[in-house]
């Protein structure tokens, strides 16, 4: 039995979402709305705690069904095997969210009165841990800690910024940011790792403070067991929503080659001395400096991928490999458009070129500022329905409108500004279809399922 202890009482059931098919769940008989309450008598505070819980042989489910009746469910199974169920969320006792007033914070920078959860600010160390999201340590516990020892839970995603202390505890605006070397040498006693991330602001934590912060975060990297797997360098982000006195400046051209020059050579000494460039540079480097992407070879092995490095330059080879065996021509005439953020519309041109040549067939591809966040240049993920409306309207979209799913909120037809993809395709008068990765491009620009 395990030996899992909570002692929080604000646990909330697990709602389920979906039953895999075949799994043991669908046999059991549950069904979507289904609260899971308990496991072998303890209540699961999250997704990580249902998987430690039911990797046992024998279990016992306390289930709420949608009537409201309790059930007790008795199981007996291999230890690795799975129940095949998925839930609404995967945190069951709420949010950690973030106690620090970093001025750069995205949150911070959107406008009033959209949906609740666009102002939750997450420095949850559980989601760091599920999905890659970043916390910056702050507001961890004791009992968080001894936690992260005890489920290992690595490696954490972690928000750097700066390892000098007073630097950090400004950036952060709070002095609880002093202890991070202290809070890595922890993770190193314990065997847990990290990805770490540098957002920087020019004038504040770049130069010889972005020097210091990656040098430090390398020293953490060495020896038989490295604690900092990786370390990503990202530009600030910001928007006309933004407090004017906060201090900050934009990321130019100027800055953008001043960083790059500045990584790439401390790329240089970490690949001769251990194989490893360790410290990557996000694409917007790149594409606000006007230079050419790095090689894919380059990142390595991605590990800092879902966060905007080497993102494009993976899927511009993935769009190399889609377009590879094209047809040369297509039955009935088909006309499409496909929409991007302005940064990255260049370095898709070729890929378009390319289907642009079949005969019968039209490519027309959009790239578009953000109005709504006062950016001109702007990644594709940040674009709202506003913004596809204005930078779309009177232009020729043909037959379907390819609409990148990284615009909308997983799971559902609505965009950052809570505008739905139903008001878009009625606004637009146009056809909408959902596109997630090259191939899905190529098939659904091809009229294909």
């Amino acid at each position: 039995m395990s030996t899992l202890k909570i002692t929080k009482n604000k646990i909330k059931p697990a709602v389920v979402a979906s039953i895999e098919e075949g799994s043991i769940g669908e046999e059991l008989g549950f069904e979507v709305g289904d609260q899971l309450i308990s496991i072998n008598g303890v209540k699961p505070r999250d997704l990580i705690d249902y998987k430690f819980l039911i990797a046992e042989e024998d279990i016992q489910l306390i289930i709420l069904d949608e009537k409201g009746k309790q059930h007790t469910i008795d199981i007996e199974k291999d230890y690795d095997d799975e129940l095949g169920l998925a839930f609404t969320e995967a945190l069951f006792d709420g949010l950690k969210q973030c106690n620090n007033q970093c001025p750069f914070c995205f949150i911070d920078q959107q406008p009033p009165g959209k949906r609740k959860s666009l102002y939750l600010k997450d420095d949850d160390y559980r989601l760091s841990f599920l999905y890659g999201s970043y916390l910056t340590l702050t507001n961890l516990s004791e009992q968080d800690w001894l936690r992260i020892d005890q489920q290992r839970l690595t490696p954490l995603f972690v928000s750097v910024h700066a390892t000098e202390p007073s630097l950090r505890s400004k950036l952060l605006r709070n002095p609880k940011a002093i202890d991070l070397l202290n809070q890595l040498a922890w993770c190193s006693e314990k065997r847990i790792q990290i990805h770490a991330q540098i957002v920087v602001c020019p004038e504040i934590n770049d130069g010889k403070a972005l020097e210091r912060t990656i040098n430090d975060l390398y020293s953490f990297a060495q020896g038989d067991f490295p604690v900092v797997l990786s370390a990503a360098v990202v530009p600030v982000g910001l928007t006309r929503f933004r407090p004017s006195n906060d201090g900050l400046i934009p990321v130019d051209s100027n800055c953008a080659t001043k960083v790059i020059n500045q990584v790439e050579s401390m790329q240089k000494i970490f690949y001769k001395s251990t194989g490893s460039r360790f410290a990557w540079l996000s694409d917007e480097w790149y594409l606000i400096a006007k230079k050419s992407l790095p090689s894919l070879n380059s990142y390595e092995d991605l590990p800092q991928k879902e966060n905007g490095v080497g993102s494009i330059r993976s899927f511009l080879r993935a769009m190399d490999e889609a377009t590879i065996n094209l047809p040369t021509k297509i039955d009935q005439k088909r006309t499409c458009s496909w929409v991007v953020g302005k940064l990255v519309e260049n370095e898709l041109l070729k890929s378009c070129k390319r289907l642009n040549k079949i005969n019968n067939f039209v490519l027309h591809l959009y790239g578009i500022p953000s109005p709504y966040w006062g950016q001109e240049q702007i990644v594709t993920g940040l674009l709202t329905g506003q913004d596809l409306i204005k930078g779309l309207r009177g232009k020729e979209l043909g037959d379907e409108l390819l609409l990148p799913s990284v615009m909308l909120r997983q799971g559902e037809k609505i965009f950052l500004d809570d505008m739905t993809l139903q008001e878009l395709s009625l606004s637009l008068n146009v056809s909408v279809r959902i596109v997630h990765d090259a191939q899905d491009i190529v098939n659904k620009a091809l009229g294909k399922a």
